[in-house]
């Protein structure tokens, strides 16, 4: 079966596999904004966690590790106490930083004009950008 697009192309289910099978590596509330963290570069875990603040240690942990078992992200440990621990992008995982800056591209113009038409729609928090030199070591999101 093939799908008809505006423009009068078709896309066959072909197609549908591989679409799903990326999706299925990036889905998740956290693999796209760790694998947009680390566009930027290498990043140390706690690192990580101070620019996605919400998620808990042991999320980064599972998200981090499904993403270099799938081959998206290098762990390098460091042979040294106390243990050093450094993330990146491996060459497959780079091959999405196109697709991500342009998901996000595409995110900033659908907050910006169809959530103010759409005021009960839930609002995002804007993301913390990959290139941010300094991130905020407090989070006023923290009760107490």
């Amino acid at each position: 079966m093939n799908v008809q697009r505006s423009s009068g192309a078709s896309i066959s289910n072909d197609g549908q596999g591989s679409l799903q099978c990326t999706l299925d590596l990036i889905s998740g509330k956290w693999k796209g904004i760790l694998l947009y963290q680390l566009i930027s570069g290498t990043k140390r875990f706690n690192e990580l966690r101070r620019l996605c603040p919400e998620i808990t240690q042991r999320m980064l942990t599972l998200q981090l590790r499904k993403l270099e078992r799938d081959g998206l992200v290098h762990r390098k440990v460091y042979p040294q106490a106390p243990r050093k621990v450094e993330y990146s992008l491996t060459e497959w995982g780079r091959g999405l930083e196109t697709a991500l800056l342009s998901i996000k591209s595409w995110g900033e113009a659908y907050r910006g004009e169809f959530c103010m038409e759409h005021p009960q729609l839930p609002e995002y928090p804007a993301p913390a950008s990959p290139d941010a030199e300094r991130v905020s070591e407090t989070n006023t999101n923290i009760p107490g």
